[in-house]
């Protein structure tokens, strides 16, 4: 357990998805410094072959993994379901673990992976195996566990180190539990969540989170999010995303999605209070020790979908043990991890109403006074140069559209959804430097139209629409299917303004936002767009001690360092597709690296890679 919380006190390692069990993707390295990061350069890469456009069968890959520092090796996982464990200085493989998983999409129609865990014994025995494991999980809803120092199957972890987690899908299993996230280790137990398709069916498995035998795979306990009444009414409310813990409170901190189907609620008007929430479980028997629904009756698709990140602060003169979970509705929602209650006032407001048959959306949501919200509650309006550009289009479609704000209902006249189900702020989450609670994070700014059919006119719709339409979603078993699409010209020009991403930086004892500036830049047929436009960004930042903040995450396939006190780009440099996982930065025989993968995203980008590359500074 010790090596978990603590392990980046030397800043050596990177043992977890999000840098340390606080999901606070921070390291104290400071080598590398906002002086000398402009003189970076790589310092190794490799192509692991587990790549693919859709093109020839194969679902196309969407890699968003962050390789793992630990045992001092570099572990990482592909969406192939392979794991490489690499040398930190070189690259050099030393071993390749295949999982032989099938490569085929049973649940979102892409093959995703977004990394792996890694586990080791308290007192770990010389010459005795599987005393440190790696496991990745597959689509298919399967645990591998493999030794850490030889890639070797550890054979008493499930059966023959494989964990069939699909076992426990015993409710609505339309489709497999699949595992692109890792799970989160805590001491000898795995926390466990697991991805589904919470769009196209009513009732589908019901959230759960697994406590599982870090050595074995037994299950020691089943967190449920949904109320055993409602399981033939709505299902999923699962965890998707990566977790955080504390280890001295014995608490891990579980980001709740939100129930099926996504845009109309009217099947599940009784209360669900753990959907779109952040909850803490006790991480020895998975009972709930606290709650805090973060949208009430969920119509947006607004999953929480990042681990929070924990951080002591200072307030009003005394340390209180916080944290901050970000949302795609673009809030920033400070606790005290302890006893749930807002650091800074939340109010409930009232929002809009809905106007759809058989819908009663909540009349209130909770609404964050501090920090500001990364965008503003209204959107940015029509961007004239698309307008102007589509002889009207953005402006004439804008006007016949339901638009009251955040938390506009989805409409039969169609509803200008703002944000998107996109964010907001994404899976990437934020990060902090725990020394002086600044907390960065970057999110896009986009707007979608979110139209609900009856049934009869969505299966009318669809059979004369081409095939190549793609915001289609069935939403079986309610009366409306929904058409939702992002809010573009027929050119593909955003109809609202730019900015298009962001990144900020708060000071979380005050509440305060420090800066916010557009990020990413847009490459469009050979050209950049201006950078004022900022891009659509996908994967969270990394902060390092020496005032420098790594992070991909944009269109425009570059991966950059910024400036901690302002933003402002330090280093940049061009890599093969858009690097949408979080980074990783450890010290390894003296040298700071700083590692990326490079997969691609198709929300992003139609390019794909199969990249990792990391860069230190000049060896003299």
């Amino acid at each position: 357990v010790g090596m978990s919380q603590t392990a980046l006190a030397d800043g050596t390692t990177w043992p977890t998805f999000y840098g340390n069990l606080m999901a606070q993707k921070y390291s104290p390295n400071d080598q590398i410094n906002r002086d000398n990061v402009g003189t970076l350069e790589m310092a190794w890469k490799v192509n692991t072959g587990d790549v693919s456009d859709g093109k020839d069968g194969t679902p196309a890959t969407v890699w968003s993994a962050t390789p793992l520092v630990v045992n001092e090796t570099v572990y990482l996982s592909t969406p192939f379901y392979r794991i490489f464990a690499l040398r930190p200085d070189t690259g050099g493989i030393k071993w390749v673990h295949d999982t032989t998983a099938d490569r085929e999409a049973p649940v979102q129609n892409e093959l995703k992976n977004r990394g792996m865990a890694y586990w080791q014994a308290e007192s770990p025995e010389e010459g005795v195996s599987c005393q440190k494991m790696v496991y990745i999980g597959t689509m298919e809803a399967t645990l591998h566990a493999v030794d850490a120092d030889t890639g070797v199957i550890c054979p008493d972890f499930g059966d023959n180190g494989m964990l069939s987690v699909n076992a426990w899908n015993t409710t609505n299993a339309i489709w497999p539990l699949a595992l692109f996230q890792a799970p989160l280790v805590v001491g000898d137990t795995l926390v466990l969540g697991w991805s589904g398709n919470d769009w196209q069916d009513t009732v589908t498995p019901p959230g759960s989170v697994f406590g599982i035998d870090a050595r074995t795979g037994d299950l020691k306990w089943t967190f449920r999010s949904i109320p055993e009444e409602m399981f033939t009414k709505t299902g999923t409310a699962n965890t998707w995303a990566s977790m955080s813990a504390d280890i001295e409170r014995g608490l891990v901190y579980v980001p709740v999605a939100s129930p099926s189907p996504n845009f109309y609620g009217g099947n599940r008007l009784d209360p669900i209070p753990l959907a779109t929430s952040v909850t803490a479980l006790d991480v020895n028997t998975g009972d709930v020790a606290w709650s805090y629904q973060l949208v009430h009756h969920d119509l947006w698709d607004y999953d929480t979908n990042a681990a929070p990140t924990l951080v002591d602060l200072q307030h009003n003169g005394e340390t209180v043990p916080a944290l901050v979970q970000t949302g795609k509705q673009g809030f920033l929602y400070v606790l005290n991890r302890e006893t749930v209650e807002p650091i800074f006032p939340i109010l409930e407001r009232p929002v809009p109403a809905s106007d759809v048959p058989g819908e009663q959306a909540s009349p209130t949501q909770p609404i964050p006074t501090l920090p500001a919200p990364v965008v503003g509650d209204t959107w940015p309006g029509v961007f004239e140069l698309a307008d102007i550009a589509s002889f009207g289009y953005c402006s004439r479609t804008a006007e016949g559209l339901r638009d009251e704000g955040r938390f506009t209902p989805p409409s039969l006249q169609g509803t200008l959804q703002w944000p998107s189900t996109e964010g907001g702020i994404a899976w990437g989450g934020g990060a902090v430097d725990p020394t002086t609670r600044t907390y960065v994070v970057n999110n896009s700014v986009t707007a979608q139209i979110a139209k609900l059919l009856p049934r009869a006119d969505y299966d009318e719709e669809l059979e004369h629409k081409a095939s190549a339409h793609t915001g289609y979603v069935p939403m079986r078993g309610v009366p409306y299917g929904l058409d939702l699409q992002l809010f573009m010209n027929p050119l593909g020009m955003p109809c609202w303004k730019p900015p298009y991403g962001q990144i900020s930086a708060y000071n979380l004892d005050t509440g305060e936002r420090l800066w916010q500036v557009p990020f990413g830049q847009i490459k469009r047929d050979g050209f950049y767009m201006p950078e004022d436009w900022g891009t659509i960004t996908l994967g969270g930042p990394v902060i390092s001690a020496g005032g420098v903040i790594f992070i991909g995450a944009s269109m425009d396939n570059r991966v950059r360092a910024l400036d901690l006190a302002d933003g402002s780009v330090l280093w940049k440099a061009d890599v093969s597709a858009p690097a949408v996982a979080t980074p990783a930065t450890y010290m390894y025989d003296g040298t700071q690296y700083v590692v990326f993968t490079v997969g691609g995203n198709s929300i992003l980008s139609p390019t794909v890679s199969d990249e990792i590359v990391a860069y230190r500074l000049p060896q003299n």
